[in-house]
């Protein structure tokens, strides 16, 4: 049995010597295995980015430049890589017969894609294409070629993107001039070097009458309708044909608009493709620098003719607003184009705004008066041109602009007061100075709440000049009355003992008045409707003027009343409540 046991230990370590050899192998096998695995993954990945196909060298050299194209152009563009950068393949012996076959195809695949994107690029030159649609559609879809020229011929990428430029730059440029030559047939001249505020209206060819209607808004001093282009800054670009088809003319701010509205979209366009197809944004100046010349050309051209402010002033708020919806594009390209016309329209509209002040501080008042107590020409003009001014510059809140507008304001108010004075009588000098200023006021007013200090400077001058005429119509009719009420009707009886108020000295005046008071209001109405424009102006001082009436006989009756025996006067008296009856008939029927 020990005998047994002995041989089967004998067995089992022989067999556990056995089972560890078979460990031994299979492992070795194992390692051997995972080692050539290894060897053929590298192997596989070497023949795969060395080796070229016949299929990749039949495409490239014979097939069409497609979408298959593109992706074999991915192919060996990928492998052009991994031989110049992977170092177990640049110190291989296969690349050296690789390498003239990968080469050639480089040079194949440069030179059709080459030629594939110019014929493009020439598409681009042939009349009434249309370019975006050309650039989105059909370019976009080769981009891939730009970036294989960039990576494996800089010569050939660089004279593509040459190429590019020089067709862009000739194509836009041709078309910004033509489109400029359509919109100069549109254009309609507003105002001359003579059109302005302080030039008698004759010698101006602007108006045919000596005087303008207190209604004639003249496009050159009158914002009007002309606003409108600021709410339509984003419309469309007009189309020169159509619009000269049904023979409409526009002001130029509305050419500048659609002009730089087509710069606008035009460089937002072509920005973002240069940017996605070549992936250099910097081309955008290159190409343009054609197209801005043009522009410039013509701009340099309107610029030193135009002396209309107020289209000056649009112009400025539609560089402004453009320059927002740049911003809001977030397309950076037109930045310092923008700034340079910004920065040469307000040298130009400071220079018109000064011939305007100049027309004012030096014009001539014998060949400006006119022996007319309504609204003078001049000062229509300069209610409506400040108007304007100050209705743009809400938005646009430039201060120098508003310094800019008190200096006219006190131009305008020195000739006024000249105007005025060349009347004759002291009154017609108050109503022409009435007339006027409410005009004014109205006018400001009209353009809303921005009247500010010019408004109030305005409004305080009507009110002073309305308490002067009051006084001096009363004085017309109640001199006497009036004359005693400011000396001796304040009196204190007491205080002056030697000069007593009698009955005989006011009995003259009562019954003066109560003869001819009702006459008087009469004649003072009729005078009020004659004298003034507006009828609203002329109601309040005639109102306030029989107001005033009220109070001066009220302090006689008071006076009255205070004097020894003057209750013998009460018969003649005309009682408070006929004359208040009489003040609100007029002030109704005024």
């Amino acid at each position: 049995m020990e005998t047994l046991l002995s041989g089967f230990q004998a067995e089992i370590g022989s067999i556990s010597a056995d089972i560890k050899v078979l460990q031994e192998k299979s492992m070795d096998m194992g390692l051997k295995l995972k080692n050539r695995k290894v060897a053929e993954s590298k192997l596989a990945k070497f023949v795969e980015e060395i080796i070229v196909p016949p299929r990749m060298i039949d495409i490239i050299v014979d097939g069409e430049v497609n979408d298959e194209y593109l992706r074999t152009l991915e192919i060996l563009s990928k492998k052009l890589m991994v031989v110049e950068v992977d170092p177990v393949i640049k110190n291989s012996k296969a690349l050296k017969d690789v390498q003239p076959e990968l080469e050639k195809l480089r040079q194949k695949a440069v030179s059709k894609v080459f030629d594939f994107i110019v014929q493009k690029l020439h598409a681009l030159r042939k009349p009434k294409t249309n370019i975006q649609i050309l650039q989105q559609s059909v370019l976009l879809k080769y981009k891939y070629v730009i970036s294989f020229l960039k990576d494996h011929s800089k010569e050939v990428y660089n004279e593509v993107r040459t190429a590019y430029i020089d067709t862009m730059n000739k194509v836009l440029s041709a078309h910004f001039r033509a489109y400029i030559q359509a919109l100069e047939k549109l254009q309609l001249d507003i105002a001359t070097s003579s059109d302005l505020i302080g030039v008698e209206a004759r010698s101006s060819g602007l108006f045919l009458r000596g005087r303008e209607p207190l209604k004639n808004r003249s496009a050159v001093f009158a914002l009007g309708d002309r606003i409108k282009i600021l709410k339509e800054i984003d419309e469309p670009a007009l189309i020169p044909h159509i619009a000269e088809a049904s023979s409409m003319k526009y002001p130029y701010e509305v050419l500048f608009r659609s002009l730089h509205k087509l710069l606008m979209d035009t460089a937002t366009s072509e920005y973002k493709f240069c940017d996605v197809f070549f992936g250099e944004e910097s081309m955008f100046h290159e190409i343009f620098a054609g197209p801005f010349a043009v522009i410039d050309e013509h701009f340099n051209s309107i610029l030193p003719n135009s002396y209309d402010a107020i289209g000056l002033m649009l112009m400025i708020l539609i560089i402004h607003l453009h320059q927002l919806i740049m911003s809001r594009r977030r397309i950076p390209c037109l930045d310092s184009y923008l700034d340079k016309v910004n920065i040469a329209l307000w040298p130009r509209f400071k220079m018109v705004f000064d011939m305007h002040l100049s027309s004012l501080r030096n014009a001539n008042v014998k060949t400006l008066w006119e022996d007319d107590v309504h609204p003078h020409y001049v000062m229509r003009r300069y209610a409506e041109f400040t108007a304007s001014l100050m209705h743009l510059n809400v938005e646009y809140g430039e201060g120098q602009l508003d310094l800019n507008l008190e200096r006219l304001r006190m131009a305008i108010d020195d000739l006024l007061i000249k105007l005025a004075k060349t009347f004759a009588k002291s009154k017609s000098q108050t109503v022409f100075l009435i007339n006027n200023y409410d005009m004014t006021i109205s006018v400001l007013k009209e353009v809303g709440p921005e009247g500010g200090k010019i408004l109030v400077h305005f409004e305080d001058l009507l009110k002073s000049n309305t308490a002067l005429f009051v006084e001096e119509l009363l004085a017309e009719h109640f001199s006497e009355l009036i004359k005693f009420v400011k000396t001796r009707g304040s009196e204190d009886l007491s205080s002056n003992p030697d000069r007593p108020i009698t009955v005989a000295e006011i009995q003259p005046l009562v019954k003066d008045f109560a003869s001819r008071w009702k006459a008087a209001i009469e004649l003072m109405h009729k005078d009020v409707i004659t004298s003034f424009s507006n009828f609203l102006c002329g109601m309040e001082i005639l109102r306030a003027a029989l107001t005033q009436l009220l109070l001066y006989y009220t302090r006689l009756t008071d006076c009255i009343k205070r004097i020894v025996g003057g209750s013998a006067l009460n018969k003649d008296l005309v009682s408070i409540s006929s004359i208040m009856y009489e003040i609100r008939k007029f002030s109704r029927t005024f």
